[in-house]
């Protein structure tokens, strides 16, 4: 008599802790891809953001340019406000400030590599749903980025109030940073490990 498949809920298991290391080891590579950041571009912060922004604020600033985020700054005199985007990198002439575009996508596509190796991943849809939930840390940071990040002043001279702020712009830093580059990048890192083990 042959003998049935037992049903348990190892496979469940196994899927929601591939989850939990995803989307933890996009937390992870968000820091690193900051670090890697810090470590290219450190003698410029203070030139590009200006020495009254706190070099870490400066550093996520250029963090954000490498995803194609742009910074916003606002201001306002007496009765009169003005905004303003920038981009450091883009407004950078250093050959080290350019390659902090290119370490968004080697991050995530290495940590979607590693995930799909770790997990023994040999096929496209396992290496999919390896690699997508990077997303869901990388987005929390991101997202949280753009509040912790913003720099602001005030000041008031011979009875003129003024003000400034500047962060990254919060909908393409969800969105485009948060969501569309871990999901394509550590997705496509997965999904390549997957197809060279097969």
């Amino acid at each position: 008599m042959a003998s049935q498949p037992v049903l348990s809920s190892d496979h469940g298991e196994t899927n929601r802790t591939s989850v939990a290391a995803s989307a933890g080891l996009g937390v992870v590579t968000a820091a690193v891809g900051y670090l890697l950041t810090a470590l290219l571009i450190a003698g410029e912060v203070s030139d590009g953001a200006g020495e009254e922004v706190a070099d870490w604020k400066g550093i996520a600033w250029y963090y954000y340019n490498g995803h194609m985020v742009d910074i916003s700054g606002s201001g306002s005199i007496g009765g009169f406000s003005s905004s303003d985007t920038v981009n450091f990198l883009a407004e950078s002439s250093s050959t080290s400030a350019t390659l902090v575009y290119v370490v968004p996508p080697i991050v995530l596509l290495a940590t979607g590599a590693a995930l799909a190796y770790h997990f023994g991943t040999r096929d496209i849809g396992s290496a999919v749903l390896i690699g997508a939930p990077v997303t869901i840390g990388y987005a929390v940071v991101m997202g949280l980025g753009t509040l912790v990040t913003e720099a602001s002043g005030e000041w008031s001279a011979f009875g003129i109030d003024a003000t400034a702020s500047m962060a990254p712009e919060t909908m393409p830093a969800i969105v485009l940073a948060g969501l569309l580059y871990p999901l394509v990048f550590a997705t496509a890192g997965a999904v390549l490990t997957a197809v060279l083990r097969s």
